[in-house]
């Protein structure tokens, strides 16, 4: 929940100017009310996502905004699951599934985001809890669906803290995650189904983690407000 028009209007400016080249797929995602500021303004190939949005494709859900209107703006992405929407709105499992399922049906990309707290990385929990975030994922759509989501592995105690997992500790829980993708749902899919890192990501560390073998790409927060975005943008694995 950042930005201003006169924000928005800068990093998109920013964006613009840096003549990315494809070579590494962008996607920026302002909060809803700047979707389409954003949208008219912003030149391929950089993409467009929402922050979130709900199960259903139209009715009586005040202040929510559905798949089908994102589709209907243009909007080719969407974030689900974010750590945020799971801990202060309370996006369990099963709805975090629900909204992934809803998303693809409407021909939306899904960033899907799973990760452990604090607590449960110390208690050794990690691989249950990615798994299990993801299983109820898995039960929602069919194997042809995994072609439309990209995995954002978000470590909680690592996202706006200044800490982040080392490398080593990232490329532990990427490689176990891939490994569930090739026995839970085919290898095929583990082999192309993109699993990214978020968690303090920033241009200094960029490179290092993009360096591991299971990592193929980021899940951006504060750093994306900062023109050292345009230098992960161009971080290559």
């Amino acid at each position: 929940m950042n930005g201003s028009i006169k924000l928005i209007t800068q990093l998109i400016e920013q964006l613009n100017a840096a003549k990315l080249d494809g070579t590494t797929e962008v996607v920026v995602a302002p909060p809803a009310l700047y979707l389409l500021q954003v949208q008219s303004t912003l030149l391929p190939p950089a993409q467009v996502s929402a922050q979130n949005c709900f199960t259903e494709s139209s009715g009586a859900f005040t202040g929510e905004i559905s798949p089908n209107q994102l589709k209907d703006a243009n909007v080719h992405w969407v974030i689900l699951g974010h750590s945020e929407r799971r801990s202060l709105f309370g996006d369990t499992d099963k709805l975090v599934a629900d909204k992934v399922r809803a998303a693809i049906g409407a021909g939306l990309g899904v960033i899907a985001c799973i990760g452990e707290t604090l607590e449960e990385r110390e208690g050794g929990k990690t691989k249950d809890v990615v798994e299990r975030q993801l299983e109820a994922i898995a039960k929602e759509i069919d194997t042809a669906h995994w072609d439309s989501v990209v995995i954002a592995y978000e470590p909680v105690w690592a996202i706006g803290t200044g800490k982040v997992a080392t490398v080593e500790q990232a490329q532990e829980v990427h490689k176990d995650l891939r490994g569930w993708l090739a026995s839970r749902v085919s290898k095929e899919v583990a082999e192309k189904t993109r699993i990214i890192y978020g968690g303090s990501v920033n241009g200094k560390n960029c490179q290092e983690l993009a360096a591991a073998a299971d990592i193929d790409g980021f899940l951006v927060g504060g750093a994306s407000l900062k023109p050292e975005f345009i230098d992960i943008c161009r971080c290559k694995n």
